[in-house]
């Protein structure tokens, strides 16, 4: 869950936000990893960190699957290639770790820390409403975008092809969480 001011923080995979919710209906929890692969014989599991600081993916509580149907007790035992390597009870073996490939972690949407001054979660920007400084429905924020030169705000209007503008404060003036949009000073059309 990197974080940045005036730019949201991550919770969803690196250059990419998960589906967007409806803006009425906040993410209850957030994924904060993925299982990428097992690594040895032993049971270890490679593991993508969405977090700002790879390393606090544990530090918000216990991680489950999407459903919340399974619990995993992680504890990180090293790195290797950008990815966190680490140990899951109960997972003994590389066949029990690749079993889990593909598995994305997830944290209660509360246990995160609070956002400071202009800090946003993608999770809570996925789903608002976009508007024109003149209060005209754009469309709503479909995905966010971070490919390190700064994030990008996927805006998919009602008919056509979706837009692409930069979260700065120039392109992107209000953000109002609580009321369910963001005003946006211009959009292009993706074509």
């Amino acid at each position: 869950m990197a974080r940045a001011k005036r730019k949201p923080r991550t919770d969803a995979a690196p250059g990419a936000s998960a589906a967007a919710p409806a803006a009425t209906e906040r993410a209850q929890t957030v994924c904060v990893g993925r299982i990428v692969g097992a690594h040895g014989v032993r049971g270890i599991v490679r593991v993508q960190s969405h977090a700002a600081n790879p390393d606090d993916l544990t530090a918000y509580g216990p991680l489950s699957d999407a459903s919340g149907a399974r619990r995993f007790a992680l504890s990180v035992t090293g790195r290797v290639k950008g990815l966190l390597l680490a140990r899951i009870d109960g997972v003994d073996d590389r066949n029990a770790a690749e079993a889990l490939r593909g598995t994305d972690l997830h944290i209660a949407r509360a246990a995160l820390p609070p956002t400071e001054g202009e800090e946003y979660y993608h999770v809570d920007l996925l789903g608002l409403r976009v508007e024109s400084p003149d209060g005209d429905a754009l469309g709503r924020v479909s995905a966010i975008y971070d490919h390190g030169a700064g994030p990008i705000v996927e805006i998919q209007p009602p008919d056509g092809p979706s837009a692409l503008i930069p979260f700065t404060r120039e392109h992107v003036p209000t953000v109002d969480i609580e009321g369910g949009r963001i005003v946006v000073s211009e959009v292009e059309d993706g074509s």
